[in-house]
């Protein structure tokens, strides 16, 4: 076996090795030749781009997040019952292009109303994972739909990967950093950096997260310093990295091993400087906070494109759903507020886009003062460069047994993940021609060949 093998080599010689199928050959072949074409043009990009992708586990129950108001309130009254929000409490919003339905926050989420009113955030309404666009017939003969529809750890992966009919060991994130990883060639930090852990969406074919908390990546314990038995473990560590291995797995590990000590002294350097003062306080305050850290340090890390995950709470409420999202709404609102307000501090606000996204929405009835699984729900997307103040998507009439409603008031989503991420692939620099080795189904929603944007103009 020849000495000079790297890891990334050895990855695609036992892969292919494993390979039984033409069709995935066929796949593999025409991503890393579209990679190759796309690598000049992602290396000469004179901008910075990051998009977080912020989760909400457990399932929002997204229609207490944005209500109907006016008269169509009432529909929303009868069809939640005890779970319905009075409407006076609510925030009013009036969508630029929604003229005739008019809607309210959550009365916790002034921070959010005040980006929305400021043109810096916008709702998809009505969102969830599809394998093409669908009736209720269509539900009630099992055609085409995703699997495991109201399963946490179904849908969960459908979200991260946009592929609904088929499990896949790939997010969109990933795919996308994988055709633009060329854009940071400089960086021994992974373009996909997560703040709360391994998770699907930012692994690629090439590319995999590189996993750090809110306090910053970990080092390797007892490497550093002049006390005690460090300085002999760190000779002792640096002789094994510095063997020539001919084995492929000694060699792998230490060159992983190398790798990992050459991004976290890059990665703490770039994340030493100091930040414009914030109101950020609690987990998700300091996660996001992290996440400016990171974007300051930009420069230092050499990179021009970026990908962060981050996750908070557990919002899967079979109880106490009213109780619940009074405490957790104005975190999230008030962390967002404080987070643009930072980046627009930091003057990258027009760089960063966050866009929110949750599993699966909620049953509009009420089970003993909570709600059960469900399929379409409201998100929201925030930055510089989203077109904001809009509600995107079709907001559907809350009514219990209305063409949406395939049992409990569970709605069928009428637009898809796959819309979203297309947008925002688009906006990273993938171009449309690609979307398909990002998305695979985007075809079933998006007319590739058409001069429309997959949501209508999310992103300026």
């Amino acid at each position: 076996m020849s000495e000079n093998i790297n890891r990334r080599n050895f990855i695609g010689q036992a892969s292919c090795a494993a390979v039984g199928s033409t069709a995935l050959l066929s796949t593999l072949s025409n991503f890393m030749l579209t990679k190759a074409a796309l690598a000049e043009s992602a290396s000469s990009f004179n901008d910075y781009k990051a998009l977080i992708c912020f989760f909400l586990p457990g399932g929002n129950d997204s229609y207490n997040m944005l209500v109907p108001t006016g008269s169509a309130y009432q529909q929303y009254a009868t069809a939640r019952g005890e779970l319905a929000l009075p409407q006076a409490s609510l925030l009013p919003i009036t969508p630029l292009n929604n003229a005739g339905r008019p809607l309210g926050l959550h009365p916790g989420m002034a921070g959010i109303k005040s980006l929305f009113d400021n043109k810096h955030l916008s709702f998809i309404s009505n969102i969830g994972s599809l394998v093409r666009p669908t009736t209720l017939t269509d539900f009630n003969n099992n055609n085409a739909l995703p699997y495991g529809i109201t399963s946490h750890s179904d849908q969960q992966e459908q979200w991260n990967s946009s592929v609904p009919d088929v499990r896949s060991g790939l997010g969109w994130g990933g795919k996308a950093a994988d055709l633009l990883a060329s854009a940071n060639q400089s960086s021994n930090v992974s373009m996909n950096i997560s703040i709360s852990g391994n998770n699907l969406f930012q692994v690629g074919r090439e590319v995999v997260p590189y996993t750090v908390n809110s306090n910053g990546a970990a080092a390797l314990g007892n490497y550093d310093g002049d006390f005690g038995l460090n300085p002999v473990k760190k000779k002792a560590i640096n002789s094994q990295m510095n063997q020539n291995y001919s084995n492929i797995f000694e060699k792998t590990y230490m060159n992983v091993k190398r790798n990992s000590l050459d991004a976290y002294y890059q990665f703490s350097a770039a994340t030493s400087g100091a930040l414009p003062p914030d109101t950020m306080t609690g987990n998700l305050g300091n996660s996001l906070r992290q996440i400016a850290r990171i974007i300051n340090g930009r420069t230092t890390l050499g990179v021009k494109r970026q990908i962060f995950y981050v996750q908070w709470g557990g919002w899967d409420f079979h109880g106490e759903v009213i109780n619940n999202m009074a405490t957790m709404m104005p975190i999230i609102s008030d962390a967002m507020k404080s987070f643009y307000d930072l980046l627009k501090d930091m003057g990258v606000e027009n760089n960063v886009t966050l866009f929110q996204a949750s599993e699966f929405g909620r049953s509009l009835t009420s089970n003993a003062s909570g709600s059960d699984h469900a399929w379409g729900g409201n998100t929201f997307v925030m930055g510089g460069a989203v077109n904001g103040g809009r509600v995107f998507g079709n907001y559907p009439d809350l009514i219990l047994g209305g063409n949406l409603d395939f049992g409990r008031g569970c709605l069928l989503p009428t637009t898809s993940v796959d819309q979203l991420a297309a947008e925002l692939a688009l906006w990273m620099g993938i171009p449309k021609s690609e979307l398909p080795l990002v998305l695979p189904n985007i075809s079933n929603f998006y007319n590739l060949s058409g001069t429309d944007l997959p949501l209508g103009g999310l992103m300026t």
